[in-house]
């Protein structure tokens, strides 16, 4: 195929996700979901099937966290951080296939390589990053699979566990507020834990 069709096809592509995500945003969603939400097994099942297709609308992984904790309570957590570590296997393993290809893979190789594989997932999901360019980096960067979900399940944990514990203090789904999962506190907390994590090892790439 000429590369000019391929890169109009592209640009198509990422015009019509753009769409999607604004048609059938995280919000519209939520709107229908007090049916949903009033059984456990119907409410896992819609979680399941939100969590396959996520990536293709670019949603933010924080509406599984929240619906979850609305739906289930805080035992809602297990479920939610088992969905955001599967929702996060895509970006990971389309991002795969560029892995060691071009200068930003090679940085990214460079800092994993001196940070360690399940280290540097742990630190990255700590910052406050959109879920799916942490993905990306990490499939770019050539981690293993097993360190990623890994890592993405330790390093997911504060915002899981803001997002059901925001979701389980709201009495009716039109109370919901993805932004309430969001807490100040959190968000400086996780990142100071990131920057701990990646200190040492960005420290001594630039003394190299």
């Amino acid at each position: 195929m000429d590369r000019r069709v391929r890169l109009l096809a592209g640009v198509g592509l990422v015009v019509l996700v753009a769409l999607l995500g604004v048609l059938v945003s995280p919000g519209a969603v939520l709107d229908r979901l007090a049916w949903v939400a009033a059984d456990p097994l119907r409410l896992t099942a819609a979680l399941v099937v939100v969590a396959v297709v996520r990536p293709l609308f670019a949603w933010p992984t924080t509406p599984l966290a929240v619906v979850a904790g609305y739906g289930l309570g805080l035992r809602g957590f297990p479920l939610a951080l088992v969905l955001v570590v599967v929702t996060s296997l895509p970006p990971y393993w389309v991002a795969g296939l560029g892995a060691g290809d071009g200068s930003v893979a090679a940085a990214g190789e460079r800092l994993v390589a001196e940070t360690g594989d399940l280290r540097s997932v742990v630190g990255s999901r700590l910052l406050p990053l959109p879920s799916d360019v942490v993905s990306a980096g990490a499939g770019v960067a050539g981690v293993p699979v097993r360190a990623f979900a890994l890592g993405t399940a330790i390093g997911e944990v504060p915002w899981v566990a803001a997002g059901v514990v925001a979701g389980a203090s709201f009495g009716a789904i039109g109370e919901v507020s993805l932004s309430a999962a969001m807490d100040p506190r959190i968000v400086v907390g996780a990142a100071a834990l990131a920057v701990l994590v990646f200190a040492e090892p960005t420290y001594r790439l630039l003394q190299q």
